[in-house]
């Protein structure tokens, strides 16, 4: 398992200033698994494609201590532009949501501490 503080190290230790894209993941994969860089690489997209399959197909992913992904379907509604007050009619459409759990909620709150 990754160790937050091997993962901060590789990043520079600055998490709110940059993205975590998935070349950072796979890097991180590649030092801390053993892996090579190319295995690291099509390990982390392998996972993130499962993911998007899974999402795209309406089932729920979800990953413990993190959180839950889901798909919800919205109804069509009327809704107002706020600039001139008009009613707009908005489509039915699917969403993409996600709700992280009581741990990550807690580390997150927590900041940069252990």
């Amino acid at each position: 398992m990754l160790s937050r503080a091997s993962f901060q190290k590789f990043r520079g230790g600055m998490m709110s200033e940059k993205t975590l894209t998935r070349m950072d993941l796979s890097e991180a994969v590649f030092r801390e698994v053993g892996l090579s860089r190319n295995e690291s690489s099509e390990l982390v997209e392998a996972v993130l494609q499962h993911m998007s399959d899974a999402l795209a197909s309406g089932e729920t992913v979800k990953i413990s201590s993190f959180g839950t992904f889901s798909v919800r379907d919205k109804t069509a509604r009327v809704g107002r532009n706020p600039k001139t007050g008009d009613e707009v009619p908005i489509s039915p459409r699917r969403v993409l949501t996600f709700r992280p759990s009581h741990l990550m909620k807690d580390r997150v709150a927590a900041g940069k501490k252990h």
